[in-house]
């Protein structure tokens, strides 16, 4: 059957997404490129139109602006449609592609699921809490150990009610030696004068007997020569 009707040609894929709204924007890209000859046009024939006197001429200019204005016109809701087709597909874009990341994010979330699975089956919870155990005896007789190593030996046996009678005995002499009391009287002390003696009744303008550093009168040097 084959070899009398042949073999269908394999169907080729038709244009992505993608391409169509390249496609489009091309068109678009295309037209508004036209408009803006146009409005240059335009803009000449204005320029015409504003120094000419009304008559035929300047109503030949006019009909050619009206022309070109249709055209301006028609080309923009071209250019609209063009887009706004352009931007549909897009959204159709977005929304399949994002179908895609969910689809491989869902995905990807099964084989980690698997792979937990496979990894939490090596583990034995019974082994572990054996382990737990084991450096939980481990500890505790290393603190056997270290508690072992800081005995001490050769001290003398001594009582414990006389240990805290010894030990009241000492609080008693540190109350003792925080007592400040006896330094009030060094407080109550009267202070060191602040002029030597006799200053007093001495009487401006009259003379005075010289005094030594200690306030007594000095003698005379004729009485120390004899």
């Amino acid at each position: 059957m084959n070899r009398l009707f042949g073999r269908g040609k394999p169907k080729e894929p038709g244009p992505s997404l993608t391409d169509c709204i390249s496609g489009v924007d091309a068109r678009a890209t295309n037209i508004e490129e036209k408009i803006s000859k146009l409005e240059a046009e335009l803009r000449k024939y204005r320029e015409q139109m504003s120094k000419m006197r009304e008559g035929p001429a300047k109503n030949s200019v006019k009909q050619k602006a009206l022309r070109v204005l249709k055209q301006k016109k028609a080309y923009e809701q071209q250019a609209e449609s063009l887009r706004n087709q352009s931007f549909n597909m897009e959204q159709a874009n977005y929304a399949a592609q994002s179908l895609k990341d969910t689809q491989a994010t869902v995905a990807a979330m099964k084989d980690g699921v698997k792979q937990m699975k496979t990894e939490y089956k090596k583990i034995n919870i019974d082994q572990i809490e054996d382990i737990q155990d084991d450096m939980a005896d481990m500890f505790e007789q290393a603190d056997e150990v270290q508690e072992a190593l800081g005995r001490t030996y050769g001290m003398p046996e001594v009582d414990d009610d006389d240990l805290q009678a010894e030990l009241d005995a000492l609080g008693d002499e540190i109350a003792l030696d925080d007592d400040t009391s006896y330094l009030d009287d060094v407080v109550k002390a009267p202070e060191a004068p602040s002029r030597e003696p006799g200053a007093d009744s001495i009487v401006p303008g009259k003379s005075t007997i010289e005094t030594d550093e200690f306030g007594l009168p000095k003698i005379p040097t004729s009485l120390k020569t004899t």
